[in-house]
């Protein structure tokens, strides 16, 4: 179970986020993650996976239309690129990196024969000179120490070893505190979104995916999009929160903790899925905001959407907090919301649904 600094209940399946959160699953480098997302699929639904890192999990006749459900397991890391003569790491980034958020951490490496813990190095203030302190961190000033000798380094972490940062998930009242949020908790949206349909007598064949590869590329997506050749599909993913100091809302719309489920719309996602998940949200009062996105949504729904003939796709996504950090927040009612209005949407679906633009 999460780690509570509150004793206050939240509504969703904690011991599964938790786990999903645990493993260390950098981009392309998956597997750790997925093996705890399939365990937890097999408990109620068809599964399988592909050679690509992409893990499948699916529901309703396997002869109908398909629904899709993407939700990233990949997260942001570093690979190790060169070892100095005394033993320092130097790394390259996998993802999208902020190098001030790594000063001072510690690195989980995913050594061959077991992990190794590393701290990130710097030079100590007090032996910068003034122009070095006013300086932002770049990656390459920036090393690991393993505290062990230049032999045993070199002969325990090879190159091309991957890491991420050692950072437990803790639970704040309804927030969630974690590294990984994106998007371990899109892959759990959208694996209990599915579950939450397991009693319905669905009209479509619904496959929830925990994709690979969304950080460098929505590579993941774009193979299972392929493979399940779906009608449509949902890409689950998070939004900035904007309540936190230095969002503009004029950019990135209103979405608070507590608003419920985000929906984008835009010039590449589906009218008619976004006109229809609104209206199954007024139906069974599930809160949501609304997002504007002109262009790319810069989520698997960007892969998605291109796919084949290309499919109707919208994206649902969790207001989070310092996206990229070490300490990720979001709110288990919004991830609530975002399980809520995917099953609901496809309840409502018809048989053989028609998702011709038409303004």
């Amino acid at each position: 179970m999460l780690a509570r600094v509150s004793a206050e209940s939240t509504v969703i399946n904690e011991a599964f986020l938790t786990a999903l959160l645990a493993p260390a699953a950098p981009s392309g480098f998956e597997r750790r993650a997925a093996d705890v997302w399939l365990r937890e699929a097999q408990t109620f639904a068809r599964t399988d996976e592909d050679h690509y890192g992409n893990v499948y999990a699916e529901l309703g006749p396997e002869d109908a239309p398909a629904i899709i459900l993407t939700g990233h397991l990949d997260e942001i890391g570093l690979i190790v690129s060169h070892i100095s003569d005394q033993g320092f790491l130097h790394v390259l980034n996998i993802g999208g990196w902020d190098p001030q958020v790594l000063v001072g951490q510690r690195i989980r490496l995913l050594a061959p024969d077991g992990d190794v813990i590393g701290v990130i190095g710097k030079k100590a203030i007090h032996v910068m000179d003034e122009e070095d302190q006013r300086k932002a961190s770049k990656l390459e000033d920036l090393w690991i120490d393993l505290g062990l000798d230049a032999a045993d380094v070199k002969a325990r972490i090879p190159i091309g070893t991957v890491g991420v940062i050692e950072q437990p998930t803790v639970m704040v009242g309804t927030k969630i505190v974690s590294r990984a949020l994106d998007n371990r908790v899109g892959a759990f949206i959208v694996l209990e979104a599915l579950r939450a349909l397991q009693h319905t007598d669905l009209k479509h064949r619904v496959v929830a995916v925990g994709t690979s590869q969304e950080e460098i590329g929505s590579y993941g997506s774009k193979t299972a999009t392929y493979r399940v050749r779906p009608v449509a599909g949902v890409a689950v993913d998070v939004t900035h929160e904007t309540d936190q100091p230095g969002v503009k809302p004029e950019k990135y719309g209103v979405a608070p903790f507590g608003s419920g489920a985000n929906l984008s719309v835009g010039a590449m996602t589906s009218p008619v899925i976004f006109r229809q998940m609104q209206a199954a949200a007024q139906q069974h009062g599930i809160p949501y905001s609304v997002s504007a996105n002109p262009r790319l949504t810069y989520t698997d729904a960007d892969t998605m959407i291109l796919s084949g003939a290309g499919v109707p796709s919208a994206v649902v996504s969790v207001p989070n907090r310092y996206m990229h950090s070490p300490n990720e927040m979001v709110d288990a009612r919004d991830v609530k919301a975002c399980i809520d209005i995917i099953a609901a949407w496809i309840t409502n679906l018809d048989a053989q649904p028609d998702f011709t633009r038409r303004g």
